[in-house]
């Protein structure tokens, strides 16, 4: 796992687009995990992200004309735009629609901007639901707010525009909690936020002896539109036939005897199961972490994948396979798949001094049920979206 400080940064960037006068700009983006509340956003939830040590960075030089070029060491595409000119979606063009969307939107919203050379280098795996697009939009956008001469950037506004873009741009259907947590982290801290009213509190995520350890199961994230899209709709269908009963704004207000109504439909009661406990693990796990019990969290974050993988069905083997590896491995205390679900990461809690041990017998009996090599990640708890 490569960290770079703002010398080598500079160093890639010069390697990359010469040597030139003009100041290079430094920043830095992290990733997000959800430690707990996932599938919540969109049924009015609350969700508890925290920002990671891992992340995208990025550098800057401002240029005298309206080109802007793109590169990125993670990606042998380069992008270049001609801010005279509309800039739109294109395919061909990859990576750097989420750079491209973002510099438009700031221009439609009257940001003066000339052109630059910007390099991206990221330790962030791509494709594992830790976040890397928003990471990237809210880089962006801070970056080129902040190079500007803008260094009081209001975090919230960016976090809701960045989404916006997504969801507008590039066409991904996505909520606001990821944008949120890259944007507003704060190091050491988990945040409680209300996806519905962006209300948000920070609370202490003190690890003490453990460690928060990322496990990547190597199997691509398949979040296809189909898959999100009918777990929405059967969110919605429960919500509905529990609103014949009683007044509800979201799933996440009904009661357990609410869900109970929906015996006739098996899959409905299900899904309004998951996010009925799901969401009450949320507001205990930030509960108990308020209290120093980790290990109370720990055992919240078993019961959430047991859920997802049973009531919401949104895991899949190769995510229940490294979950339950690392649960029977000495030192872990909790773990849970993490993110949209169908591939991607799961996290566990371990005994820092356990962590060589975990590692190895956590990929050996990976390898062994699924023929995949998975990879881990030690990962601290980060500020969000600052210069370096």
């Amino acid at each position: 796992m490569i960290m770079l400080d703002t010398k080598q940064l500079k160093a890639l960037f010069e390697r990359e687009y010469g040597r030139e006068p003009g100041e290079i700009h430094c920043f830095f983006a992290p990733g997000r995990v959800n430690l707990i509340g996932e599938h919540i956003d969109y049924n009015g939830g609350y969700v508890f992200p925290v920002a990671i040590t891992l992340g995208i960075y990025s550098a800057l030089r401002w240029r005298q004309d309206r080109l802007v070029r793109l590169k990125s060491t993670n990606m042998a595409l380069e992008v270049a735009l001609d801010l005279n000119r509309p800039l739109e979606y294109c395919e061909r063009d990859g990576w750097g629609n989420y750079p491209k969307g973002m510099i438009q939107y700031l221009l439609a919203g009257g940001q003066k901007l000339q052109g630059c050379d910007i390099l991206f280098s990221g330790n962030l795996p791509d494709g594992t639901g830790l976040s890397s697009s928003a990471a990237m939009l809210v880089l962006t956008g801070f970056m080129l707010k902040y190079a500007s001469g803008k260094t009081t950037v209001d975090r919230p506004a960016l976090a809701r525009l960045s989404q916006k873009v997504e969801n507008e741009f590039v066409k991904v259907n996505c909520g606001i909690m990821d944008q949120f947590a890259v944007a507003m982290g704060r190091r050491d801290c988990a945040i409680l936020l209300n996806c519905q009213t962006l209300e948000y509190k920070y609370i202490p995520f003190v690890l003490g002896e453990y460690s928060l350890v990322i496990m990547n199961t190597n199997k691509k994230r398949e979040l296809t539109e189909s898959r999100y899209n009918q777990r929405r709709t059967e969110a919605e269908q429960a919500l509905t036939l529990l609103r014949q009963g009683r007044s509800l704004d979201n799933l996440c207000q009904a009661s357990l005897d609410d869900v109970a109504r929906l015996a006739a439909d098996d899959v409905l009661r299900r899904r309004a199961r998951h996010a009925v406990t799901e969401q009450s693990r949320v507001l205990k796990a930030a509960d108990l972490l308020e209290q120093g019990d980790i290990t109370g969290f720990g055992r919240l974050m078993i019961e959430s994948h047991a859920s997802m993988k049973n009531d919401y069905e949104i895991s899949g083997p190769e995510l229940d396979a490294i979950v339950d590896h690392a649960l029977a491995t000495p030192g872990c205390i909790g773990a849970r798949m993490t993110g949209g679900g169908f591939g991607g990461c799961a996290i566990a809690l371990v005994e820092t001094a356990r962590l060589e041990s975990f590692q190895a017998a956590v990929a050996a009996g990976y390898q062994k049920s699924t023929s995949r090599t998975a990879a881990f990640y030690v990962a601290g708890i980060s500020d969000g979206v600052n210069p370096l």
